[in-house]
């Protein structure tokens, strides 16, 4: 499933505020010194920006997405110890975790399939690879000011993130949920914490966008009022707030 560039450069603050400040942290103390740290589904590298106010020391970073054009951007602000990688995630055993010390991905794993995160727990546990995954969405939206359709508008939604995204089934708001269960199974330690964005009325834009969005996926999953719902939640925007439910997961394997 791909994503515009302009997509998530308006996303990006949101995500970088929403971030669990303490999981965050043990992700990269779990890092290391100096790490190779492989992040999936980079985008144009937002997880790299995140890391790097916080990165004691250099890093090198394996950047992996399916997308060319989403890698090529990352490729002009990225420093001389990042190197990029078009690859299909789905192919496990072609991703670049030779040397690896922390695999990370944001807002990602809802994307996926359950059979997908197994065998990625099963490919880390082989690594003895630590994994950091941020902004998994759990299926939660709330808003200041009600509206009779949000109940109806967040099932459709829900629902639409459950089809298929190119991985099989998506796990959708039980992403979290599966992923932690999946790694403590393969025998990781897994921590997790709540990173809900909260969206005000100086994210007006991002309010519309993702509005419009949730609109266009439960009318596809049959909302028959999801059109109307989404033009009396943008007159809102400069004067509401929005909750959109996210979970942080930390897998450290056997050892660390």
């Amino acid at each position: 499933m791909a994503f515009s560039a302009e997509w998530l450069a308006l996303r990006e603050p949101a995500d970088h505020a929403a971030r669990d400040d303490r999981l965050l942290t043990a992700a990269i103390n779990a890092a290391g010194q100096s790490p190779m740290i492989v992040d999936l589904g980079s985008g144009t590298g937002s997880t790299l920006r995140a890391f790097a106010p916080l990165l004691g020391g250099a890093a090198a970073w394996r950047l992996v997405d399916s997308d060319p054009a989403l890698l090529a951007q990352a490729a002009l602000s990225a420093g001389p110890d990042v190197t990029m990688h078009p690859l299909d995630l789905r192919t496990l055993y072609d991703l670049p975790l030779s040397g690896a010390n922390l695999v990370t991905a944001s807002a990602l794993l809802d994307l996926c399939s359950g059979d997908w995160l197994t065998r990625l727990a099963a490919r880390l546990k082989e690594q003895s690879v630590a994994f950091y995954a941020a902004l998994n969405y759990d299926g939660v939206m709330t808003w200041s000011q009600p509206d009779r359709d949000d109940a109806a508008v967040t099932a459709a939604f829900n629902r639409h993130q459950r089809s298929d995204k190119g991985f099989g089934p998506a796990l959708g708001p039980d992403s979290a949920r599966v992923a932690a269960a999946a790694f403590a199974e393969a025998g990781f330690r897994v921590t997790e914490a709540d990173s809900p964005w909260i969206l005000g009325p100086e994210e007006a834009p991002l309010q519309s966008q993702l509005i419009d969005g949730i609109a266009s996926a439960a009318a596809g999953a049959g909302e028959a009022n999801a059109r109307a719902w989404a033009a009396r939640r943008r007159d809102l925007v400069r004067d509401g707030q929005c909750y959109i439910g996210h979970r942080d997961l930390l897998a450290l394997p056997p050892g660390y």
